[in-house]
């Protein structure tokens, strides 16, 4: 999994039928400190957890997005699978959600 900042929405009125009701938001990677990534990678992904913009998400991309219940047999590429509440590294609070 990989961490990311949701930073907007994507909106498709005409859709392949298997993704329609997906609520399908761009994620940016961003570092343990839910800072953005200045040459980070941007995806929009599926959601699965009811994530927003600005939180910090966990996303799977690749076959393992489509091993959750909402994404199961779809033609998804990247899934948000979690929303952070806190990140520790050595020890340390890193990030903490407001």
């Amino acid at each position: 999994m990989i961490l990311g900042r949701v930073v907007g929405t994507v909106v498709a009125s005409r859709k392949e039928p298997a993704i329609e009701g997906l609520k399908l938001l761009l994620v940016h990677s961003c570092d343990v400190d839910g800072k953005l990534e200045p040459n980070g990678a941007q995806v929009v992904a599926a959601d699965a957890v009811g994530a927003g913009v600005g939180e910090v998400v966990l996303y799977a991309s690749g076959s393992s997005a489509r091993q959750t219940e909402m994404t199961n047999n779809r033609p998804v590429d990247a899934t948000i699978m979690a929303i952070v509440d806190t990140v520790e590294a050595g020890g340390e609070q890193r990030y903490r959600k407001d």
